[in-house]
């Protein structure tokens, strides 16, 4: 039996092993989507079946549960012989959704460790390319009907080959994405991740031992399997009921129902999507990666305090939604699946269990990330670029406070990339970029505040695209709280206002220079009855301009 200080010291290890792929990649990507916003994820999973041991703590919640069932579908697929056998420094490169993915831009890789000549483990990762191609700039495409619209879909090969590039296949790439010259940065800093974990895991297991460290993530899997399960045994036995609503599919302009029921049985949980909507023909379709990946990262909102590993997943057990938007087969489009449709998921977990856990479940937050892609071409710089921009929102307010201001969204930890950042790289103006007071949901804890901003063009001609959500139904509010503001995408092209028909879902919207676009993320939804909000944090607010004075008394009921 291994004892308890060295599974601790090798756990932090390993975490750390993650931690510092995550940093390496970051830092030498080239797209700011990746170098300042960190929108990617860095794992270790077992040789023989993928399960996650250790992932990255500032790597998206959601890649969690997508680069597991990746890599288990890389280790089968390799068994079968569909794809080639690996060698030592081989790395694989795979964006296809319907093998364990999201959508195209997550493109993964994937490195065969070895030690004494065997595979010991898989290390992988995940990062968002500015594009893969597809219809429109950016490859949020919102109203694509078929995958192949959507942009290059790579199964699994092998990119590097005993550690170089295959130019071939490189090349098939390229000639498939817009900017390609500018790929080559972010492919070489997410092999160099992987090349970095390859170090400093080889520098763990010789200073602890192979036996031991495998050990070790035999006990910390056990121990994270028991450990969530004895925070299910808090939950009353019984069913629980959550549904959340997605605006449309991008292309007919209906909302989209997610229908849970939640089962506790004993110290497990069985969730239940089978009343959900139909595959839609829009791309907010979900493969099934995504779908388990949004009950996993919904559950670690829930209970933090689970290490992640594969066994925290272990006595969760999602009923597969066959028949369902949740359970997108090829070629039904899914750009909007990780992004977009994966929060409300969560959102609906939130929704069930809010009752049963009022001090553990908040009030639903903005639930998106807010996807604005921009293409054009610079002619001051003579070239083309994509610009992709997320966004924060407002969290929900919860059983102890008020929900967060300007969040990241549910599904990670990527942040908006600096302003300054954005108007260095590409050819625009923030003209305002402020808090977007007000938007909270009432409750005894408000929810938070989304976020306000405004873009011009300054030049060029470019396209703007936009698959966001929340725009037809704001963040639920929960025991008694209202819901928060919703979504508002405006347009101003010669001076004339554009609205989406979809509200938040647009592509191939044509800009020229001195056109806008303004966006107002939504707030959280709040927590508890309006009515018991102490006077105090009324006054607070108010005093601090988040509110006025009209809203103080719609909202509140009270007279300031």
């Amino acid at each position: 039996m291994i004892d308890p200080i060295t599974l601790s010291v090798i756990q932090a290890g390993l975490q750390q092993v993650c931690d510092e792929m995550d940093l390496a990649f970051s830092r030498a990507a080239f797209s700011p989507v990746i170098a300042e916003a960190d929108d990617r994820s860095d794992g270790i999973y077992a040789a023989n079946d993928g399960s996650l041991i250790a992932q990255g703590a500032r790597g998206l919640p959601v890649f969690v549960g997508t680069m597991q069932y990746s890599t288990r579908t890389l280790i089968e697929m390799i068994r079968a012989g569909k794809v080639a056998e690996p060698q030592p420094d081989d790395i694989y490169i795979v964006n296809d959704p319907y093998l364990g993915g999201t959508h195209l831009m997550d493109v993964r890789f994937a490195r065969p460790f070895y030690r004494d000549g065997k595979i010991w483990c898989w290390l992988s990762n995940t990062g968002h390319w500015p594009d893969t191609g597809g219809m429109v700039p950016g490859g949020f495409s919102a109203s694509a009907t078929a995958a192949e619209q959507e942009g290059l879909r790579l199964p699994p090969v092998r990119l590097f080959k005993q550690g170089k590039l295959d130019r071939e296949i490189y090349a098939i790439i390229c000639s498939n994405i817009r900017v390609a010259d500018q790929r080559i940065g972010d492919v070489q800093a997410q092999a160099a991740a992987l090349k970095v974990g390859e170090a400093r895991l080889n520098a763990l297991l010789d200073r602890y031992g192979d036996d031991t460290v495998a050990q070790a993530i035999t006990e910390l899997r056990q121990r994270a399997a028991r450990q969530m399960r004895s925070f299910i045994r808090q939950i009353p036995e019984g069913e629980y009921r959550g549904v959340a609503y997605v605006d449309s599919d991008g292309v007919v302009n209906e909302p989209l129902v997610i229908d849970l029921t939640i089962t506790r049985e004993g110290d497990t949980l069985r969730f239940d999507f089978s009343r959900s909507s139909p595959p839609c023909q829009g791309p907010m379709n979900s493969v099934l990666a995504t779908t388990l990946s949004s009950v996993y990262l919904a559950m670690r909102h829930i209970f933090p305090e689970v290490p992640i590993s594969a066994g925290a997943f272990e006595p969760l057990h999602v009923i597969r939604p066959e028949g369902t938007f949740l359970d997108a087969q090829y070629p039904r489009p899914v750009s909007g699946c990780a992004a977009e449709v994966s929060q409300r998921i969560a959102e609906a977990v939130f929704a069930a269990l809010v009752e049963a856990l009022p001090d553990r479940v908040t009030a639903a937050p903005a639930g998106t990330s807010g996807n604005f892609a921009l293409g054009g071409f610079d002619p001051d710089r003579g070239r083309n670029y994509v610009m992709y921009q997320i966004s924060g929102g407002g969290y929900g307010g919860n059983a102890d406070h008020d929900g967060l201001t300007n969040g990241c969204s549910t599904i990670g930890i990527s942040k908006a990339p600096p302003v300054e950042i954005m108007e260095q790289q590409f050819p625009v103006l923030y003209r305002h970029y402020a808090l977007r007071e007000g938007s909270g949901g009432a409750g005894t804890h408000r929810g938070g505040f989304g976020l306000d901003y405004e873009v011009e063009l300054l030049r060029g001609e470019a396209r703007a695209s936009f698959v966001m959500d929340h725009g037809r139904f704001g963040p639920q509010g929960v025991l008694g709280g209202r819901d928060g503001a919703p979504n508002i995408v405006e347009v101003w092209q010669d001076g004339q206002l554009h609205v989406p028909e979809h509200l938040s879902k647009e592509q191939d919207i044509p800009l020229r220079p001195g056109d806008r676009v303004r966006v107002q993320t939504p707030g959280g939804g709040g927590y508890g009855k309006p009515e018991k909000r102490a006077r105090s944090l009324i006054d607070e607010d108010l005093r601090l301009g988040r509110y006025t004075k009209e809203q103080i008394r719609r909202d509140f009921g009270v007279d300031p």
